[in-house]
């Protein structure tokens, strides 16, 4: 690794928020012609290209076209480019290969990766291997980084702290806080939310993905580093 040696540890929830995209948010807020395009790069599995229903993929209800919708409130004269390299059943493995020939072509200002749903698949080991070479190589290209917390899959009982997505979770926080990159933990107000309504299920649109609901949870959850 690049940096495991050289970063200190801090904080396990990453960078600051509101300090993190502080450049990316100065830009966000400059007025044509001082503006400048901003392209957000989502990079993962199936939930960032949206969710199936009734054999229908709902992709403009996906959380990265959620977001988008919000920045524009915010942010009224920026010019705001989603692009989504997500691909469904890939895990993190399979990902970072892809990092080089389909994300950084796109000259990301922000890079979020969201791989942890299928990570399970391969254990904390590889994928924590695969996310360290996907965070050290957008980090030598000068990319922002945000790394993404999991949403739920209905299999593993989200009340319990040592289910596997909860231990991928906490390794992506720890991740953030040894490379001081930005975090995002949808899978924390999943948690709470299963805590106070009992049940997670008007969230999901499948077994393990979120519908339009559960979509603009994350959403929240993204838009907490652009405020």
């Amino acid at each position: 690794m690049l940096f495991s040696l050289s970063v200190q540890c801090q904080s396990l929830k990453g960078a600051n928020a509101p300090a993190y995209l502080d450049d990316v948010q100065q830009e966000l807020k400059a007025v044509f012609p001082n503006n400048k395009r901003i392209n957000l790069v989502f990079h993962g599995h199936s939930v960032p290209s949206g969710y199936w229903s009734r054999q229908e993929v709902h992709t403009l209800e996906s959380y990265p076209h959620l977001l988008l919708t919000k920045l524009k409130k915010e942010y009224p004269h920026a010019v705001i480019n989603i692009i989504v390299t997500a691909t469904g059943g890939e895990f993190a493995e399979k990902g970072q290969p892809r990092l080089a020939t389909d994300v950084m072509p796109h000259k990301p200002d922000v890079l979020f990766i969201d791989y942890a749903l299928n990570d399970v698949g391969i254990g904390l080991e590889r994928s924590r291997i695969a996310w360290e070479k996907m965070i050290e190589e957008a980090l030598r290209h000068h990319v922002k980084v945000i790394l993404v917390t999991p949403s739920p899959d209905q299999r593993q009982d989200i009340g319990d702290p040592e289910n596997k997505l909860a231990q991928h979770a906490r390794q992506i926080r720890e991740l953030a806080a040894r490379y001081k990159v930005g975090l995002a933990d949808p899978y924390a107000e999943f948690e709470r939310i299963a805590k106070e309504e009992g049940t997670i299920a008007p969230y999901m649109s499948h077994v393990n993905h979120p519908n339009e609901k559960g979509h603009n949870i994350i959403a929240e959850e993204l838009l907490k580093h652009f405020r």
